[in-house]
């Protein structure tokens, strides 16, 4: 089995198996995920489809290890995120999962650079080398010139790179996005989906990315479409059946 400093070197990246989530109790028992079952491969983008409430940010959240599950069974790089709890968890998520949510989470009293160094920083990386790499990556997401600014100067789709960068800047083997394109625009959104290319192909790495956005189903390898808490339907995308960032979409 691997460990929380090794990703899982079988072509994996996750593995779930079996999975069930339900909500409230009696009458209103609401049964959001059924039986699931889906894995991630390592080199690839995922993405998840399908209607509102279907169970897609469920599922996302589950895989994260942020929501836990009623039955079923996930494996994280080699490692049984379901048997997972407190520190333990804690700490392999920090390490190996770098999280795109649709709230961004941002401290809004430091500056952009300042954010997205928090992962290097809780990690034991110094200030100085954070404080560099986060630079960095900020400039890979098309905001190198704000670092000094604090978020409450940006706009929505600003935010949201400083979110993509700061989840992006400890290089972790999973990454996992929740409609991380909604609030771009057709130039910034190509730039982030360029970015998610690279990072899956690096070395043992996967992202998955939650999505109503069809001008980007071009960039999946394979489009998972979930309906009803089940997973209908599992593929493999053919560029010329979908489309890029044909229009813009406000910020």
């Amino acid at each position: 089995m691997a460990t929380d400093s090794q990703p899982a070197t079988n072509g994996i990246a996750v593995d779930v198996r079996g999975v069930n989530k339900s909500f409230g109790s009696g009458e209103s028992r609401l049964h959001v995920l059924k039986d699931v079952s889906l894995q991630a491969r390592t080199g690839e983008i995922l993405m998840l489809v399908g209607p509102s409430g279907c169970g897609k940010t469920t599922l996302l959240s589950a895989i994260a290890g942020t929501m836990g599950v009623d039955s079923g069974e996930i494996d994280v790089l080699g490692n049984p995120l379901h048997r997972m709890r407190g520190g333990a968890l804690t700490r392999f998520r920090a390490k190996n999962i770098g999280f795109i949510f649709q709230q961004f989470n941002l401290i809004p009293t430091i500056t952009c650079a300042e954010n997205v160094s928090v992962p290097l920083l809780i990690r034991g990386v110094s200030a100085s080398a954070a404080k560099k790499k986060a630079r960095e990556v900020l400039d890979a997401v098309g905001m190198g010139d704000r670092w000094k600014d604090r978020p409450g100067k940006l706009s929505g789709g600003q935010q949201q790179r400083i979110a993509i960068a700061r989840a992006l800047v400890h290089e972790p083997p999973l990454v996992i996005c929740d409609e991380p394109t909604a609030a771009l625009d057709a130039k910034n959104g190509e730039i982030v989906l360029d970015l998610f290319r690279q990072v899956a192909r690096a070395a043992g790495r996967a992202v998955i990315i939650v999505t109503h956005d069809n001008r980007i189903f071009s960039y999946a390898d394979r489009i998972a479409r979930m309906d009803d808490g089940c997973i209908v339907d599992v593929h493999r995308t053919d560029p010329r059946e979908t489309a890029h960032f044909e229009h813009e979409v406000p910020h």
